[in-house]
C-alpha cells in the first residue's frame, strides 16, 4: 500500500497536505503501479484502467510535480465540458502558485497570454489550431497529458489527436505523455507507438455488478434476483434505487427518447427537497425561452432530468451540478455524458443497447461504448458497490447481450488517419508549420503516426500524393524543385483551420459573383464540409419552396438532397439573425436551442474565414461576410451590433433598448438612469450602467 505521505521524495510537504485535505490518504493499487514505475520520474505512461479507478489523479501528479519545478504542461481533452470541468478540479492547485489556464475558444488566435500558465487545458481541435499559429510555449512542454486517447479510433477527432502527439513529439523529443483510456483490446500496440509504460488492469474502488433485466429480474453471472412488479422495468428500478437513497443514470439511443423517459418518469415519481429543486427548475428556465427548456425545468422540479446535445451548454451544466449535488435523483441521457464527464450513480440502465448508424439502421453499439456508461455506476466513498444493467425482452436476447457484453472484450482501436478529407487539413498543416518541406520529409513524418504503427505507411502514399496534388493545383503549396512550400494562401487556410476543400468552395463560387446577397453568403457556408448541416424531414416540404424563393441567391449545387439540407441550414441562418425567437426556431426546424447554437457557432467561424480569405485575395465581400459573421454570433440585426458590445447585453435586451430610442452607446451614456432601469430591471442596467461610468439610483 502506498499512501500520499509517501510522494513526498516528489512533491512538497503543502502539495502533500493539499492532497490530504481534499480527502485522498492512500493511491488504489493501479495508482501506486504507475508511480512505482516511474510516472513520477518522467516515464511515459498509458493507463488503461476502467472509469473511477484513479487515472485523473496521476495525470495530476505528473503534471503537478513538474508544475512546481517552474516547467509546462497540456493536458488535452475531447470536449468543452469536459475541459471546463478539469479547469474546476486543477484550479485548486493555484494555492500552491500553480498557474492554470483553459483554452477552447477561438481556431485563429495564438493564446500566447496562456503560456504563463503552468498547467494548460485545451481541447485536441483548440490544441491543434494553437500549434498551426505559432504559440510559442507549445515549443517547451515538459508533460502532455491526452485523456480519452482511445478516441484514436474515432473518425471525427482520431486524426487531429493522432496528429497532435505526432507533432508535440517531434517539437518536444523529452517530453513525458500520460495517455488515459478505457480498456482496451490493443492497449499494448498504443503503448509501444508511445514508448510508454502500460499500466492495464480491471480493478474498481467499488464492486461493479453488471447484468441485464429480462421478465421482473435481475440476472447477474452469478445469480438471479426478482425485481418489484410496475408497469415499466426502468420504472420499477428507478423506484427501488430512490428507496435505497440512491440516483440512477438511464441511458437512451435518441434525444426524443431521453426526453420521453425523463418526462415520464417525472410524472409518476414523488421526491423530497422540493425548494432546492424549485431553485434550480427556475435556474433553468432563466437560461432560454424555448419550449425544450420549459419541458427541462418542469421534470427538474420534481428530482429528474433529461441530458443530450439539444440543450444548451447552461442547461447541461445545471443538470449536472444538480445531479453532484443529490438534488437531481434521475437523468435521462443519451450516450454524449458517458464521453469522461465525472456523474457518477449507484445504478446505471442502458434502455437500449442499439443505435441508429446512418448507411446500417439500428446496429449494437460497441463493447467498450457499453463499458463507457456501465463503468458510471458506483460513487466512490458514497456507494457500498455500482449496479450497470442492460434490458432484454426474452431469454434469447438476454443469453446474446450478456455473451457479448457482460462477458465481451473491448474492441481494438484503429488508426482513422488515412481518410482523404482527414489529410487534406493535417497534411497542408504539416507543410505550412515546418514539419516537412518534401515528399520524403512528409512520408517520414507520416511513419511517426499511430497508423504506421499499425499498417506500413506506403499503403497511404497514393492517397498522400493525391492531397498534395490537390493542394498544389489548388493554389496552397508550390513545388519548387520538389521541395513543399506553403503559398500565403494556404498558410491562411491553415491558421483559420478549415478544411482546405472549404476554402477552395468558397474561392470558386465568389469567383463568378459580383456582390453576392447576404442569404447567398449563408448559402455558401454551408456548402462547405466544415459545416454541420441539419437533418431534413418528411414533413419539410417548405424547402423547396425557400430554395425556389431564393433561386437567384441560392449557389448551384448538383446533388438535390444536400442542397435541400443546405437550404434548411440556411433557413435557420437567416431566422437566427433575424432575431426570431428560439422557441419559433426550435418549433419550425424541429431542433434544441443546443442544435441552433452549434450551427450559430460553425457558420460563424465559417463566415469569419470567408471574411479573412476575402480581404487576402481582394474578393469584394469582406466587410458584408465580416458583419455577417459578427450578426450570426449574436443572433441580431445589424442596428443592433454596436450595442451588443456591452456586456450583459444580449440580443433581445439590445432590441428592447434600440426600440426605446437608445440606438447607440453615446445615446445609452446620455440617458437618465433610471429610465434604463425600467427598461431592462434596475440590476441589469446598473450592470450595463457600469461598463459606462455611470450609477444608477435604486430608490
Amino acid at each position: 500500500m502506498l499512501e500520499i505521505g509517501d510522494l513526498a521524495a516528489w512533491l512538497p510537504k503543502e502539495a502533500i497536505e493539499l492532497y490530504q485535505a481534499n480527502g485522498f490518504k492512500e493511491l488504489y493499487p493501479p495508482q501506486a503501479e504507475a508511480v512505482e514505475r516511474g510516472l513520477l520520474e518522467a516515464k511515459n505512461m498509458l493507463l488503461s484502467t476502467p472509469t473511477a479507478s484513479g487515472k485523473t489523479l496521476l495525470a495530476e501528479l505528473a503534471m503537478l510535480s513538474t508544475a512546481l519545478k517552474g516547467k509546462r504542461s497540456l493536458y488535452i481533452v475531447p470536449l468543452r465540458a469536459l475541459a471546463a470541468e478539469k479547469y474546476d478540479s486543477f484550479k485548486k492547485f493555484k494555492a500552491l502558485g500553480v498557474g492554470v489556464g483553459i483554452s477552447t475558444g477561438d481556431f485563429d488566435k495564438k493564446d500566447e497570454g496562456l503560456g504563463k500558465n503552468q498547467i494548460i487545458i485545451a481541447t485536441s481541435e483548440k490544441a491543434d489550431s494553437l500549434m498551426r499559429n505559432g504559440a510559442s510555449w507549445i515549443k517547451d512542454l515538459q508533460v502532455l497529458v491526452v485523456d480519452e486517447i482511445h478516441l484514436l479510433d474515432s473518425a471525427n477527432r482520431g486524426p487531429t489527436l493522432e496528429m497532435i502527439i505526432t507533432k508535440l513529439r517531434k517539437l518536444n523529443p523529452k517530453m513525458q505523455i500520460v495517455g488515459l483510456s478505457a480498456t482496451v483490446a490493443n492497449s499494448r500496440e498504443v503503448a509501444d507507438w508511445l514508448n510508454a509504460e502500460l499500466i492495464s488492469s480491471e480493478w474498481r474502488p467499488i464492486k461493479l455488478r453488471e447484468g441485464v433485466i429480462c421478465r421482473d429480474k435481475m440476472v447477474f453471472p452469478d445469480g438471479d434476483s426478482p425485481m418489484r412488479k410496475d408497469r415499466d422495468e426502468a420504472l420499477a428500478l428507478v423506484k427501488d434505487t430512490l428507496e435505497k437513497k440512491a440516483q440512477v443514470l438511464i441511458f437512451e439511443n435518441s434525444r426524443r427518447n431521453s426526453e420521453a423517459t425523463a418526462i415520464k418518469l417525472s410524472r409518476e415519481l414523488t421526491i423530497d427537497y422540493e425548494e432546492d429543486l424549485k431553485a434550480l427548475s427556475e435556474a433553468i428556465l432563466a437560461t432560454g425561452d424555448s419550449e425544450t427548456c420549459r419541458r427541462l425545468a418542469q421534470c427538474v422540479s420534481r428530482g429528474v432530468a433529461f441530458h443530450h446535445a439539444g440543450l444548451l451548454h447552461e442547461q447541461r451544466s445545471l443538470v449536472e451540478k444538480g445531479f453532484r449535488e443529490g438534488k437531481v435523483k434521475v437523468i435521462s441521457s443519451t450516450p454524449t455524458l458517458a464521453a469522461g464527464l465525472n456523474l457518477p450513480a449507484r445504478r446505471v440502465l442502458i434502455r437500449s443497447y442499439k443505435r441508429y448508424e446512418s448507411g446500417m439502421g439500428m446496429a449494437p453499439i460497441s463493447v467498450m461504448e457499453y463499458r463507457q456508461m456501465a463503468g458510471r455506476a458506483g460513487r466512490p466513498g458514497l456507494d457500498p458497490y455500482g449496479e450497470s444493467f442492460l434490458i432484454a425482452k426474452n431469454d434469447s436476447e438476454l443469453k446474446d447481450v450478456m455473451e457479448r457484453y457482460v462477458f465481451g472484450s473491448p474492441e481494438e482501436i484503429w488508426s482513422k488517419l488515412a481518410a482523404e478529407n482527414a489529410l487534406r487539413t493535417h497534411i497542408l498543416a504539416t507543410i505550412t508549420a515546418g514539419f516537412a518541406s518534401n515528399i520524403s520529409e512528409l512520408k517520414s513524418f507520416i511513419s511517426e503516426t499511430f497508423y504506421a504503427q499499425q499498417q506500413d505507411s506506403w499503403h497511404m502514399d497514393v492517397t498522400l500524393e493525391r492531397v498534395v496534388a490537390f493542394l498544389g493545383e489548388n493554389g496552397m503549396i508550390k513545388d519548387d524543385k520538389e521541395a513543399l512550400v506553403p503559398t500565403r494562401l494556404g498558410s491562411l487556410v491553415s491558421k483559420l483551420y478549415i478544411d482546405p476543400l472549404s476554402a477552395v468552395i468558397m474561392l470558386e463560387t465568389l469567383k463568378d459573383k459580383s456582390r453576392p446577397s447576404e442569404i447567398a453568403l449563408l448559402h455558401l457556408v454551408t456548402m462547405t464540409p466544415d459545416m454541420e448541416l441539419l437533418y431534413v424531414n418528411a414533413s419539410d416540404n417548405w424547402i423547396e419552396d425557400f430554395i425556389d424563393e431564393h433561386q437567384g441567391e441560392i449557389n448551384p449545387e448538383e446533388n438535390f438532397d444536400w442542397l435541400l439540407k443546405q437550404a434548411k441550414t440556411t433557413a435557420l441562418l437567416r431566422e437566427w439573425i433575424g432575431e426570431a425567437k428560439e422557441e419559433y426556431i426550435s418549433e419550425v426546424f424541429r431542433v434544441g436551442p443546443g442544435d441552433i447554437r452549434r450551427v450559430a457557432e460553425a457558420a460563424e467561424w465559417l463566415m469569419h474565414s470567408l471574411a479573412e480569405l476575402s480581404k487576402h485575395l481582394e474578393l469584394g465581400v469582406t466587410y458584408s461576410a465580416g458583419q455577417l459573421a459578427e450578426r450570426i454570433h449574436y443572433g441580431a440585426g445589424p442596428d443592433l451590433l454596436t450595442l451588443l458590445n456591452l456586456k450583459g447585453v444580449g440580443r433581445v435586451r439590445a432590441r428592447k433598448l434600440y426600440q426605446a430610442g437608445y440606438t447607440s452607446v453615446p445615446k445609452l451614456k446620455a440617458a437618465n438612469p433610471s429610465d434604463i432601469g425600467n427598461i431592462l430591471g434596475p440590476k441589469v442596467a446598473e450592470k450595463i450602467l457600469a461598463q459606462l461610468s455611470i450609477g444608477i439610483d435604486n430608490s
